[in-house]
């Protein structure tokens, strides 16, 4: 049963020693219900939000989550034009746990209902590049998670083993993310501090005195790593109208080198959420949510009939070297042709091929000279194996 906001405010009292609460009121953003939410009023007119967890799930994000956001010390806030919370308490409860962080003021804009233009859509994609602009120690001093396009790669594989096992996946679906996964087009990305799986209501917007939308926050740091930057841009797959303005922006903020592949593996990651579902289903007993699963697994599958998930990617330009060397064996053995590299000195007198007489083969000072009027060499006797000369 969910608990009232001035049972939230309450507990808040405990998370924070010495908070004095003068008032509460709901926290509502369309969630799914994992948590009891409320923002609660303190003595000085600031505002927190106290949440408690409703299941175990939600118990381990809210854990990341307390890593993630004490990783962002003053220092790293700086860098970034926006706010994020701030853990102001936490206690255990009744085997879950209270956290108390500031209020982050605010609107957000469902992917599906984000314009086109420069407004939402834009500011959202260059807040996006500016987290994944953060140096990686961000990540790596607070232990979290690392991976590598390699390890990304082979996450997708064994999630692709695991539902392909379970017999609930259209093989349409399974040959088209096979197929994926395995065009090493898509995994050569860099590896970037990722929130872990952004969605538009990740983004808190103001607007400014002339009325135009701004990044004012940005929520849900709780599965902050180091991974696939498309990650953060598989819910544009939800907003139609602005994903191109969302990639748009941001590329033309991001400090690294175009990533061809990026919104390729970002449909991808979003395709896959519904095998993760799946497994989900799977992995917690609930035939009902495997049943879901399966049958909008098999509405997606309807769906992409006529879809080509490759068909954006930049074609080969030239083959790469395990390409080239498996070239190799189809070049018939015993084709070699004998080159004739003596030299020819027909045209010439044997005077014109020795050297003036104030010069000697040493290292003197006219050949440690460099000229562009080099003296040919007369070789003896040239064959293929041809030896170092020996100039002293």
């Amino acid at each position: 049963m969910s608990r009232s906001p001035f049972t939230l405010a309450a507990a808040a009292t405990a998370a924070v020693p010495g908070v004095e609460i003068t008032g509460a009121r709901p926290l509502t953003s369309g969630g799914s219900g994992r948590f009891d939410a409320a923002v609660a009023t303190r003595a000085d007119g600031s505002e927190v939000v106290v949440r408690i967890p409703a299941d175990e799930s939600a118990l381990a994000d809210v854990e990341s989550e307390l890593i993630a956001l004490r990783a962002l010390t003053a220092g790293v806030r700086d860098l970034l034009p926006f706010a994020a919370p701030e853990v102001v308490g936490q206690t255990a409860a009744d085997e879950t746990r209270v956290i108390v962080t500031t209020y982050l003021p605010g609107y957000q804009v469902e992917a599906a209902h984000i314009p086109a233009g420069r407004g939402v859509a834009r500011e959202i994609g260059e807040a996006i590049a500016r987290v994944h602009a953060l140096t990686p120690s961000v990540v790596r001093s607070a232990g979290l998670v690392e991976r590598s396009p390699a390890e990304v790669r082979a996450e997708l594989e064994r999630l692709l083993d695991l539902i392909g096992r379970s017999g609930r996946v259209p093989v349409r679906l399974m040959v088209r993310w096979r197929e994926a996964v395995e065009d090493d087009r898509l995994w050569s990305f860099e590896s970037t501090v990722v929130l872990g799986g952004a969605q538009a209501t990740s983004f808190l917007l103001r607007d400014d005195a002339a009325g135009a939308p701004r990044v004012a926050g940005v929520l849900d740091w709780q599965g902050l790593a180091i991974g696939d930057p498309a990650v953060d841009l598989h819910w544009t797959e939800s907003a139609p109208d602005a994903a191109d303005d969302v990639f748009a922006a941001y590329g033309d903020a991001s400090l690294r080198a175009p990533d061809h592949a990026l919104r390729v593996r970002a449909r991808l990651h979003a395709e896959l959420e519904f095998a993760r579902w799946l497994v989900h289903g799977i992995e917690s007993h609930q035939p009902q949510v495997v049943d879901d699963a399966a049958e909008l697994l098999e509405s997606l599958s309807a769906g992409l009939a006529d879809d080509a998930l490759l068909a954006d990617l930049p074609a080969r330009e030239r083959a790469d070297v395990s390409e080239a060397i498996a070239l190799l064996d189809r070049v018939p053995r015993g084709a070699r042709t004998e080159t004739d590299t003596s030299m020819h000195t027909d045209a010439y007198g044997p005077e014109e091929l020795g050297l003036h007489a104030e010069e000697s083969w040493g290292l003197g000072e006219h050949a440690a000279a460099s000229t562009d009027d080099t003296q040919p060499v007369a070789p003896s006797d040239v064959t293929d194996d041809t030896q170092p000369l020996d100039r002293s």
